[in-house]
């Protein structure tokens, strides 16, 4: 994990990167305003706005019910990385694109429900 602390809005003024816990954060920076998360995780959640079981995103998934016993994911929060979902296991069937930001309700991005998920670690452009 790594996380970069800023004292200004938008990643402005001194900074400090965290690789882990940290107990005192008052003896690097006086303020945070913004933050940076250069690796780590994503949190899925099986309601709209973050509600329901949580499940940490750490690593592909071929198969959501599998793994988690979730049917169906409802909304998610990707903090780091670029995603592929895939309506169906083992990475098949349509496909969408996640990047870092909130995804509040999948039924208001049209009903869209998704069973794996790859991380894009490449790209070809």
């Amino acid at each position: 994990m790594k996380v970069t602390f800023y004292e200004e809005r938008n990643f402005q003024g001194r900074s400090y990167d965290c690789m882990g816990d940290c107990g005192d954060f008052s003896s690097y920076m006086s303020r945070c305003h913004s933050c940076r998360v250069h690796s780590g995780c994503w949190m899925m959640y099986d309601q709209t706005n973050y509600m329901g079981q949580m499940y940490e995103m750490m690593d592909d998934c071929d198969n959501c019910m599998d793994r988690y016993r979730m049917p169906h994911c409802q909304s998610c929060n990707v903090m780091d990385g670029h995603w592929l979902m895939y309506e169906q296991p083992q990475y098949r069937g349509r496909m969408w694109h996640f990047r870092p930001g909130e995804y509040r309700s999948f039924s208001n991005m049209g009903g869209m429900r998704f069973m794996s998920m790859r991380r894009i670690m490449d790209s070809w452009y």
